[in-house]
Parts: structure tokens; C-alpha cells; sequence
């Protein structure tokens, strides 16, 4: 029997806004997926979010990778990704939590799964490895890598370095395609459920935008949410994220300078309240605006078009005209962050050779 059950917890990490430095860290890639634990023990295999709850049924092909290892019982920790062509795709992720088991089944055979490994928690001699040392574990689990995982071809090692150089190298190569960088304390043992010990930091990005609308606020009368959009090449105006974070002092004046604004059509692209699994009952209760304000804002990820999360508004630009808030500022370009399984830390000189492919 294994000595962890399905519901242990997995280490958490603490947002920072640096990198810690010192011989005491450890620096990995930050991966654009879903947490998880899975557990094996002979037949048997559960595969749990960080939350705890069961992620078999949605990736059934990971389920048959785990059972496909030699070793007869293991616990690791990892990520979940899904590649798309030479991209990470945070979108065919999503579409895996689906209701019928027939759809789950399609999406796995088009765009299979890869579970992204980072840690050992039990060997498969059955031995907890919980209490030992970061140092220790990643030393067991690269002896396990070259085992078991480099046999199947749905598990991959995650590249660890110990220099803070090393890791913000891969920014500089992979741009966007990185999620951000986790730092982890070597001489610590596995902190489950906790956030001490392991940092995580994500280069936010900026960018102008044109306010295309705006909601109130649930049972207000003031602006709750800014709908922020960007030109394409055509000159359409496209919905690609919201911001909420104007401050409660100024909402009754921003509220009366938008009413100002109120026209349609707004955004003449993708606009809110299209079908989408983001879609809420309140999608469709915005104000089209007159395209005339402009905002700066900081996100972390634009994928499939949009924000990934709200974007946090930085300050007003009425010093920038609206045909300049274009999707060019977003749609960066971006190495594939699987590149990093070529060679641990990757070289420049190869990343380049492998985008102009």
C-alpha cells in the first residue's frame, strides 16, 4: 500500500515580484497547465488537482502512460500541458474538463496530453521520499526519469538549474512562450499544502488599450469592469479582456465619463457575450462605448485572443490615439516552451533555428 493517499496535498508556491538568489535554490520552468499528483499502485492509478479533485476521466491517456511504467507503485508530481503545433495551448486544456466521456476520449487521441514531471513523493519501491531534502528527491528523480519515464512518450522530465542566470536565460530565449519561472528551496522536505519554500514569479507585460464598453457593478450603478479591446490588421475592434480594479474613489466620476460614451456598436470584432465557456449570466449586460479612451494595462498571458486573467489598469493614456492600440503589441513572438526538454536549459542559437523551421 502506498504510503500517500489521493487526497495529500500538493506543495503550493508564493507569488513574488523577484527571483530569490542564492545556493539554497533551485529554478524550474513554470509550467502553462493543470497541477497534478498521480499515484500509482499496481493497477490502480489516480490522477488529483491541486485541489483534490479526480482528473482521470479527463485525461485517460496519462492514466494509460502512468500504467504503462515498470514500476509498480509511484507517486509523482507534475504538470499537465497539451500541445498544440509548436505551442502550448492553455484553451485545449480546458476543453478536457467535458461532461461527456466521449468527447474526452476524441480530444485525447487529437491532442494528446503530456504530464510534465518535478518531483518524486514515493519510489516505486514503495518509500516515501517526502522528508528528504529537494536535493535529494530531484537526484531520485532523475535516476527514476532515466528509468522509467524516458520510455513513454507522454512523460517529460522538467529541466531544473541552480543558477538565477541560467533561469532568466530562458525568458530571454523563450519570450512568451514561458509561463514564468518557480524557485524552490533544495534543503527543505516537501512542504504539502503549504507555500514556504517555493516561490514563483511571472514577467508581466504591458499594453495600451481602447475601453470598447463597460458592466456595473452587481447591483450598482457604477462601473464595475472595464471592457478593454485592440485593433487588427483590418481595423476591427476586438474584445480581449476586462479590468476591475479602478479605484472606489474615482468610480462615480469614471461612471459619468463613460455614460458620456455610450454608443453603439463598440467593439466591431469579437465582441462580449459571444459563446464561450467563460460565458456567465452577465456576459451579455455591457454598454457599447464610443471608441475614444485609452488605457494602459498589465497582464500575464494573451492566449486565443483574449487576456488569460483580468488585466490590472495602470493608468489613463490620453496622450495615445485608439488606431494604435493593435493586437501587434500582443501577439509576440514566442519560441516553444518544450524546447526546454532538448537540452535542460536551452541555447539561443538552437531556439532560433527551431522558429525559422
Amino acid at each position: 500500500m502506498l504510503p500517500l493517499t489521493p487526497d495529500y496535498r500538493a506543495m503550493e508556491a508564493k507569488l513574488v515580484p523577484s527571483l530569490p538568489e542564492g545556493p539554497q535554490w533551485q529554478y524550474e520552468p513554470k509550467w502553462d497547465g493543470f497541477r497534478c499528483l498521480a499515484f500509482k499502485e499496481s493497477s490502480r492509478v489516480a490522477l488529483r488537482s491541486k485541489s483534490g479533485q479526480p482528473l482521470d476521466r479527463y485525461f485517460p491517456e496519462i492514466v494509460d502512460a502512468m500504467l504503462a511504467l515498470n514500476a509498480p507503485r509511484c507517486v509523482l508530481d507534475g504538470e499537465l500541458v497539451v500541445p498544440e503545433g509548436d505551442v502550448l495551448s492553455f484553451d485545449q486544456l480546458l476543453m478536457r474538463i467535458h461532461p461527456a466521456a466521449s468527447r474526452v476520449q476524441k480530444l485525447s487521441r487529437e491532442h494528446p496530453a503530456l504530464y510534465v514531471v518535478f518531483d518524486l513523493l514515493v519510489d516505486e519501491r514503495g518509500k516515501s521520499l517526502v522528508d528528504a531534502p529537494l536535493s535529494q528527491r530531484r537526484l531520485a528523480l532523475e535516476r527514476f526519469a532515466a528509468r522509467e519515464l524516458n520510455r513513454v512518450p507522454s512523460f517529460r522530465l522538467s529541466p531544473a538549474v541552480r543558477s538565477r542566470k541560467e533561469a532568466n536565460a530562458w525568458f530571454e530565449v523563450l519570450g512568451s512562450g514561458l509561463d514564468g519561472i518557480v524557485a524552490k528551496r533544495v534543503d527543505l522536505p516537501y512542504q504539502s499544502g503549504e507555500r514556504t519554500g517555493v516561490q514563483k514569479y511571472k514577467r508581466m507585460r504591458t499594453a495600451d488599450c481602447v475601453v470598447g464598453g463597460f458592466r456595473y457593478g452587481t447591483g450598482s450603478k457604477l462601473v464595475g469592469s472595464l471592457l478593454l479591446g485592440l485593433f487588427d490588421a483590418e481595423g476591427l475592434l476586438h474584445h480581449v479582456g476586462f479590468a476591475s480594479n479602478i479605484p472606489a474613489s474615482e468610480r462615480e466620476i469614471v461612471t459619468r465619463e463613460l455614460e458620456k460614451l455610450v454608443a453603439a456598436p463598440g467593439f466591431t470584432g469579437r465582441a462580449p457575450g459571444g459563446p464561450s465557456r467563460w460565458s456567465t449570466e452577465r456576459s451579455g449586460e455591457w454598454k457599447p462605448l464610443q471608441t475614444k479612451l485609452v488605457l494602459e494595462v498589465q497582464y500575464d498571458q494573451f492566449s486565443g485572443g483574449r487576456f488569460r486573467h483580468g488585466a490590472k489598469l495602470l493608468r489613463w493614456r490620453p496622450d495615445k490615439a485608439p488606431q494604435q492600440c493593435t493586437l501587434a503589441q500582443v501577439e509576440q513572438e514566442s519560441a516553444q516552451a518544450l524546447a526546454l526538454f532538448d537540452a535542460g536549459a536551452p541555447k539561443k542559437k538552437a531556439l532560433r533555428a527551431r522558429r525559422s523551421a
